[in-house]
């Protein structure tokens, strides 16, 4: 177990339908060798084995998890839910169908945080993988050469790896639930770029993803995606067009050919 730290932080589960991955998020929680956090699952009224799979967990959690059930905007507007449930100090976003890479993210997270009080933010990488096999990594994403002037051409720090203080969401707000994709690369654009938050990279994989999110579902989504990103950056001050962000794929192909470890 690590050190006593008086910060909490909260952990935040977005689900709809997400019976077949949702147990090994939440394993991953309750795998995690800090103690001072909280869960928060927000369901969308899910039709399958979701809520069950909730309620058969939360004894576990001995307090430490809050859900709800009911009706939402979509994913955005779950997520912004979720941070209005927050008593964290610092709050994190776990996909249904990601878990944590291993037992001491949150334990990192929180040492970062306490190293450098001036730090309002930190990232990391990801890993993917794919069914059947969760163990080989079929694509790692980096954030170590992330800078602000890169979101001109569509990138960002990985998202399931941002970790920033509850203060931020109440100080520049939450979301924005009018966009269908992008609004997480938003986020990060008014954060980082027009707020010029503090931020640190941390050199470890956060979560493990499966393959198949929504930006990367078609050839239609990936145009959606984009054209978001032009939205995203011309609202906080950063003259980009969908020509310069096509150029992202020529570098992103290398995440697949040759990541950095096969871990």
């Amino acid at each position: 177990m690590r050190r006593v730290t008086c910060m909490k932080i909260s952990i935040i589960t977005v689900t709809y339908n997400s019976a077949a991955t949702l147990r090994d998020a939440i394993e991953s929680v309750l795998r995690q060798d800090y103690g001072d956090w909280e869960y928060i699952v927000v369901d969308g009224l899910s039709g399958d084995d979701t809520v069950g799979i909730i309620r058969e967990y939360e004894p576990r959690f001995a307090g430490r998890m809050k859900w709800v059930s009911e009706k939402d905007g979509g994913i955005y507007d779950a997520m912004n839910k979720g941070i209005g449930m927050a008593t964290g100090d610092v709050v994190g976003i776990l996909n249904s169908d990601d878990f944590f890479y291993d037992d001491n993210v949150l334990g990192r997270v929180a040492e970062a945080f306490e190293a450098d009080k001036s730090i309002e933010a930190v990232y990391g990488d990801v890993r993917f993988v794919s069914e059947p096999d969760l163990d080989r990594t079929v694509r790692y994403y980096s954030s170590a050469k992330f800078r602000p002037r890169r979101f001109r051409f569509g990138f960002m720090p990985a998202h399931p790896s941002f970790y920033t203080y509850k203060r931020n969401f109440e100080r520049y707000g939450c979301y924005k639930t009018d966009y269908r994709i992008a609004a997480d690369f938003e986020l990060l654009t008014r954060f980082m770029y027009c707020n010029g938050i503090r931020t640190k990279y941390l050199p470890f994989v956060f979560t493990t993803m499966r393959t198949g999110g929504a930006s990367t579902a078609s050839w239609r989504s990936n145009l959606l995606l984009n054209r978001e990103i032009v939205r995203a950056c011309a609202e906080n001050g950063i003259r980009t067009c969908l020509p310069l962000l096509f150029l992202k794929y020529f570098v992103k192909v290398f995440e697949f050919i040759s990541p950095r470890k096969r871990l």
